[in-house]
């Protein structure tokens, strides 16, 4: 009994914690391994950056499974191009919703955002892009699930008598993002060398994400900075390198990305476009938190994505090295015939 007391009182002052305080939001921001299965949540400015008519995708993330409740987020994304303009820019528009449930307490985060972008192409083979970005999140947690520890009386829970109810902690609070980011990408004239350089900031507008009904001006969600960096390497007519780099940091928490996927052409039209057959495998570290592997398929527009953290941080004793499982899909609509060579993105590493 003093054993399970224990582990519940461990387990649910963690979910509170990070429930209650803003300095450890940055604990429940949604990231997944495979993160350029999820573009519009990476940076605004990637809207619409693709070579096809429409984009659409999903990604399922489970973690944290061996130490609690397992973590789960899903989300989903569509962007497509709007209109042309005389110029050789573009306007381009997307959605981003996705969901993440995380502990005993059902913490959940629910988000949706609607993005633009303006396409501007820059020299002979580069595109400059804009993106903004803003929507509604809505965070809950269920404290009818929840016990504190000062509610132990003789061995046994009475709920409802913590005193960290006197601290107001509400069920519900929701609140509206807003995002900006900007990307350039490029490419050399063969188009066997690409590349892709992105910054953004998140949360632009701080706002109060706490589920404390006591609160003050003070208490804001923290802005986060994002940066990214992909290439695709064309080595010969099969065989490409697609390392990247994502970088984040918000208040005192910071993660580094970074890796490379090995790209293998299989089918009778190798080389750089979205609709050839190719076979990936890539290897990734996520500084101080886990090691990687990611691998799937891609096929006429269609690209399959599975990945798989091992956890190497301070939890590792308690998971078992157990990290998460993702599996993604993604979907890019190919021009008409007859208008296939009216636009061609530079770099589609994300």
């Amino acid at each position: 009994m003093i054993m399970n007391t224990k582990k519940i009182i461990t387990r649910l002052s963690v979910a509170v914690a990070m429930s209650v305080s803003t300095s450890a939001v940055f604990a429940q921001d949604i990231h997944f391994t495979q993160f350029d299965m999820a573009p519009l949540v990476v940076n605004p400015a990637f809207t619409g950056m693709f070579d096809g008519t429409a984009r659409v995708g999903g990604i399922y993330r489970s973690q944290w499974g061996s130490v609690t409740v397992p973590y789960v987020t899903y989300g989903a994304h569509a962007d497509m191009p709007l209109y042309a303009d005389q110029s050789g820019g573009y306007l381009a528009a997307g959605v981003q919703v996705f969901n993440d449930k995380a502990g005993d307490g059902n913490l959940s985060n629910f988000t949706g955002l609607v993005s633009v972008a303006y396409h501007k192409t820059v020299g002979r083979n580069a595109e400059l892009a804009v993106g903004m970005q803003g929507g509604y999140a809505q965070k809950s947690i269920d404290l009818s699930k929840l016990y504190f520890g000062d509610e132990s009386y003789n061995g046994t829970f009475v709920q409802g008598t913590s005193s960290e109810y006197g601290l107001g902690i509400g069920n519900q609070v929701s609140y509206y993002l807003v995002n900006a980011g900007v990307s350039l990408a490029g490419a050399n004239d063969e188009r066997t060398f690409s590349y892709i350089i992105g910054a953004g900031a998140n949360n632009i507008n701080q706002p109060n994400d706490a589920l404390l009904k006591k609160q003050t001006s003070a208490v804001g969600l923290d802005m986060r900075y994002t940066g990214q960096l992909g290439l695709a390497i064309m080595s010969n007519a099969r065989f490409a390198l697609r390392p990247a780099l994502l970088f984040q940091s918000q208040a005192s928490a910071t993660e580094i990305i970074g890796g490379n996927e090995f790209m293998y052409y299989v089918g009778n039209e190798p080389g750089y476009n979205n609709f050839s057959t190719a076979v990936f495998l890539g290897g990734w570290y996520r500084t101080g938190d886990a090691v990687m592997i990611t691998g799937g398929l891609e096929f006429k527009g269609f690209r399959i994505g599975l990945g798989y953290d091992y956890n190497i941080s301070s939890l590792n004793s308690a998971s078992n090295g157990n990290g998460g499982f993702e599996i993604a899909v993604r979907y890019i609509a190919p021009y008409p015939l007859k208008f296939a060579a009216k636009r061609v993105v530079p770099c589609t590493r994300f």
